[in-house]
Parts: C-alpha cells; structure tokens; sequence
C-alpha cells in the first residue's frame, strides 16, 4: 500500500516463542488461546495464507486486519479484509493496522506486523517537498516563504 508507514514487524517475537513451545519451556495451551472473537474474525474477514499453522501443521494461517483510530469512532476495532484497507487509507487521515495470524484448527495466534495508513502518509513524500523547495529557490524568491502558502493549499487540497 502506498501509504503505508511505521512498519513494526513481530518475526522475532514469533520465532522465541515457536523456540520455547518446541523446547517445552511453553505449552501450546498457553500459546493456542484464540478467542472466539478471533475465529470469527478470520472465517469471515480473514485472509487465507499458504503457511501452514507452526503447531498443529494440520491447516493453513489466516491474517485478520483490525483497525484502531480516532478517527474511525465506532468502526475501531473492527476486522476489514485487505482490500478495504486503501479505500479506509484514501477516507482517514491516520488509523492503525495490526494484522494477526490465526489457525483455525489449534487456535494459534500471534500479531505479525503493526502498521499506520491515512492520507497523513501523503503529504510526507520526499518528492513533494524538495519539488516544492526546488521551485521556489529557482523563481528567484527569497528564504522567508514565498513559496510556502502554494505548498499549505496542496496540502489542504488533498485533505
């Protein structure tokens, strides 16, 4: 997605867990603990991988996407599929992404990633600012900001 940013990826956090239930130090009724909640969330909103469940090795995972954020008032918290995530990201200024992988048969479940989308991303393309700082020294205008109220509309225009 183009306007993902703030990537916190939770594979090392995984991997030391798979490491202690393979070493006996865990139980997997300690890490098989998906709430009912959970299982409804990835039949219905999930997104079905090619991985297999690392504990029971029976199915396939499932990525459910919830969603938190001012913004989204009674729809924080909610599970959305993948592809309504660009269309939230092109509505909302900024909300956050935490994708979960769920195993339906032995209730395995680990956050995988943590992400921000929004149109906030936008506005933070290197390319937009040093176009608009490299227009503006080349007209000739001087360092107090001529330039600056044209970069505020774009903005604005994009909002």
């Amino acid at each position: 997605m183009r306007t993902q940013r703030q990537v916190v990826d939770y594979s090392l956090r995984r991997r030391a867990l798979l490491r202690d239930v393979f070493s006996g130090r865990l139980g997997t009724y300690e890490v098989c603990d998906a709430s009912p909640y959970l299982k409804n969330a990835a039949r219905f909103h999930g997104e079905p991988t090619d991985r297999r469940c690392p504990i029971c090795r029976r199915e396939n995972l499932t990525l459910v996407h919830y969603i938190y954020g001012d913004e989204l008032k009674q729809s924080a918290g909610q599970a959305r599929t993948r592809t309504e995530l660009p269309v939230l990201a092109m509505t909302f200024r900024e909300f956050q992404v935490y994708v979960v992988e769920v195993c339906r048969a032995c209730d395995w479940n680990h956050l995988v990633e943590q992400f921000l989308l929004g149109r906030d991303g936008l506005t933070d393309e290197p390319g937009v600012e040093a176009a608009a700082a490299v227009g503006s020294s080349t007209s000739g205008s001087s360092a107090t900001g001529v330039g600056a109220p044209a970069t505020k509309r774009r903005r604005e225009a994009r909002r």
